[in-house]
């Protein structure tokens, strides 16, 4: 295999704090590597160096093979808000595309166009300024992929993207024969692309071949494997230590060799590797949570012509555990700003008539949104908000300005000597922690976490899931991170646009097999359904003949007639209980079992199906 980057020897400090002293690493073609570190160690610093948009300060080698193509995608995707979609991404690649021919030209436009389907965006002509930043992201992610680059080299690919674009990305990116190199911190998106992990840990750089799995088991070997050799660096420096307080320092080679050896057994003994974890525990108690929560009837919110909720009905439960999941602009965000009121008149419209004529009057882009129904909150609710838009600091402001609870910060991986450090110091993750950090003090008994997983680690991610899993009190997650989803919520709310929300018992991934396997079924009935259409347009059609065509015997007609009533009995009945499982009114054990109905339904109806069908062709 071809080595397609070669790195010697780089390093990168800010002031006093060494992210990566002289660090090497081979990438050869056909890998795909995952690299993995906490928050603040260097990942975007190293990721600059090699997109040459920063420098190592200790000089150092990168080696790319000459000749390949190499595409970068970095977190913050620079473009003009007035540009189509189509014009910023042509405009942006024109370093790549200034040498292609015509019909080159013409095979990348195509491209282009093909990945933005893929992505769900569906309007080239679509304005930059009017996107969210999930498309954003999904324009950049377009353009480095049409490129067809050989090398690609991503910082947090998935940050912002919605459920359904990482599972394209990932798809494109399993099937790709191209080298990838990427910082991520989403689990599952690691297993199915990468085959290798790389650990940026202490300034050092770590190789693991596997999943991440694999990664957690081989990196808890070389811990504990360094912890023991330190031990027995102890042990030789207890005797050295002996000879040194026994022995009078001769003015000798020899002696002074000695006590120098001394002096670096003694630094060695002192670097015993321990594992950095958010104790959460002083935070785990919450404020008492009464019976009410939050109760929602008929509620609905438009904007303009669109609809983002249309008359949604539930009552939140105590300690629930709900997800919500949808694509980018559905309304997830605006549905918590709505349900916890967190909104100001100015944005916000509750009377149709005096809405009708503010759409009238509007034309400055100012028109708020109208909201209908009824919300009820409980008394005794004190939620605790972490906005996906973050917290804004004073960036002069110390950590310790922020939250003034030494141990506390400790715990939350930020030691002694980061307390003093100022906000515009830290990195996107360190401040995310800081925010986090913020909220949970406040010992909310409703937490509402809105892309809570966006810039943190897996370090803390995994430490952050333990501690929800034993919260005291109610949770709402937006997220798209699967992984993260699947070891927390009992129930999803989807929400469908046009304002539907539908409401799924079971994890994530349960609910993507249950998608999965609907559409299936649904395409299996189209095909069964097309074929029996073809077949019997085909008998209409042929000439009349002598031999006597099969009949339906009186039993079959009766049975066909039975199974055509049995069918429109049971999709009436499934109807029934999908509006129920919308209802949110449903105690958990009964939406339990109208799930399991519903899939009892489904099997029903495919073998009364599949035996009309087979009537159908002796018609």
């Amino acid at each position: 295999m071809a080595s397609y980057l070669q790195i010697e020897n780089i390093s990168k400090s800010y002031g006093p704090k060494v992210l990566f002293e002289k660090i090497g690493f081979n990438i050869n073609e056909g890998d795909k590597i995952a690299l993995i570190a906490p928050n603040g160690t260097g990942k975007t610093s190293l990721m600059r160096i090699l997109a040459g948009k920063d420098k190592s300060d200790s000089g150092g080698k990168i080696m790319f093979l000459k000749d390949i193509k190499i595409a970068f995608l970095e977190q913050e995707y620079d473009f003009e808000p007035e540009n189509s979609i189509f014009d910023q991404i042509m405009e942006s690649s024109s370093t790549f595309t200034k040498d292609l021919d015509q019909e080159h030209l013409w095979e990348y436009e195509r491209r282009v166009v093909k990945l933005l389907t893929g992505f769900n965006l569906n309007n080239p002509e679509q304005k930059m300024k009017e996107l969210s930043g999930g498309e954003v992201k999904r324009v950049a992610i377009t353009q480095m992929l049409a490129t067809e680059a050989e090398f690609l080299i991503m910082d947090e690919p998935t940050n912002h993207l919605d459920i359904d674009a990482i599972e394209f990305l990932e798809g494109y990116l399993k099937r790709s024969r191209c080298t990838l190199f990427m910082v991520t911190h989403d689990r599952y998106f690691l297993d199915r692309v990468c085959n290798t992990v790389m650990e940026m840990d202490h300034g050092a750089i770590y190789i693991y071949k596997g999943d991440y799995q694999n990664f957690l088991e081989k990196r808890e070997e070389r811990i504990a494997n360094y912890n023991a050799e330190t031990d027995k660096v102890r042990n030789i420096l207890r005797r050295e230590l002996e000879w040194i307080r026994s022995t009078p320092c001769a003015r000798t080679g020899k002696a002074r060799y000695r006590i120098n050896a001394f002096y670096d057994l003694k630094d060695r003994a002192s670097q015993v590797y321990t594992q950095s974890q958010v104790n959460m525990d002083p935070m785990k108690g919450t404020t008492r949570l009464g019976t009410k929560i939050i109760n929602c009837k008929d509620l609905s919110f438009h904007y303009g012509d669109q609809c983002y909720l249309d008359r949604f009905t539930y009552n939140f439960q105590r300690y629930e555990k709900v997800g919500i999941v949808g694509r980018n602009g559905a309304g997830k965000s605006t549905f918590l700003n709505i349900i916890t009121g967190n909104y100001t008149p100015e944005m916000v419209c509750t009377d149709p008539e005096e809405y009708r004529k503010l759409a009238a009057e509007s034309g400055s882009g100012s028109l708020p949104g109208l909201m209908t129904g009824v919300i009820e909150r409980g008394e005794s609710l004190k939620v605790g908000y972490y906005h996906q838009s973050g917290m804004s600091f004073n960036p002069q402001d110390t950590v310790l300005d922020i939250v003034n609870d030494t141990w506390l910060l400790n715990r939350f991986l930020f030691p002694h000597e980061m307390l003093n450090n100022r906000i515009e110091k830290l990195s996107g993750g360190e401040k995310r922690r800081l925010y986090l950090l913020t909220i949970l003090m406040q010992q909310p008994n409703l937490l509402i976490l809105d892309e809570p997983t966006n810039d943190l680690d897996i370090v803390t991610l995994n430490i952050l899931e333990e501690y929800l899993k034993e919260f005291g009190g109610s949770l709402i997650i937006v997220s798209h991170d699967r992984h993260f989803l699947d070891k927390l919520v009992d129930h999803l709310f989807i929400f469908c646009g046009n304002g539907l929300v539908k409401d799924f018992v079971g994890s994530y991934s349960e609910y993507r097999e249950y998608i999965k396997e609907y559409e299936a079924e649904q395409r299996s009935q189209a095909r069964a359904k097309e074929k029996a259409e073809k077949e019997k347009a085909a008998r209409t059609t042929q000439p009349e003949t002598k031999e006597k065509k099969k009949k339906l015997t009186f039993k079959e007609q009766r049975e066909m007639e039975q199974l055509e009533k049995e069918v429109e009995e049971l999709s009436a009945e499934k109807a029934v209980l999908e509006e129920q499982l919308s209802s949110g009114t449903l105690p958990f054990d009964k939406l339990q079992a109208a799930s399991e109905r519903i899939g009892q339904i489904i099997e029903l109806t495919d073998e009364k199906e599949l035996r009309l069908l087979e009537l159908y062709e002796n018609l």
